[in-house]
């Protein structure tokens, strides 16, 4: 189990993320026009630079829903390979068979 106060801080990342999506989105879009004056442009770039740190999107760190691990994780399922064959173990993933051999 990872440390609540890591899962915490993540959870706080992602809160700051969708809090500052679109004014990071806009000022990107300003940043990467070449038909605004460059002045404009440093502008944008310097408000965007002023945004809080962890409201960017690659300051999260995907961690395991079940566990808070942060490695061995698979995207699609949400889940660290740990938590995935322990509850595969139990029966309570559908279809997900144990090999033995």
């Amino acid at each position: 189990m990872a440390k609540k106060s890591a899962i915490e801080k993540n959870k706080t990342r992602q809160r700051l993320v969708k809090k500052y999506a679109s004014k990071r989105d806009a000022l990107r879009a300003i940043v990467k026009d070449q038909s605004v004056p460059i002045e404009e442009r440093i502008q944008a770039q310097l408000k965007l630079s002023s945004l809080p740190r962890n409201s960017a999107p690659s300051r999260v760190r995907n961690r395991c829903e079940i566990s808070g691990r942060p490695r061995g994780y698979y995207r699609k399922l949400k889940m660290s390979r740990i938590a995935l064959r322990d509850l595969g173990s139990a029966g309570q993933i559908p279809g997900l068979v144990k090999s033995s051999w």
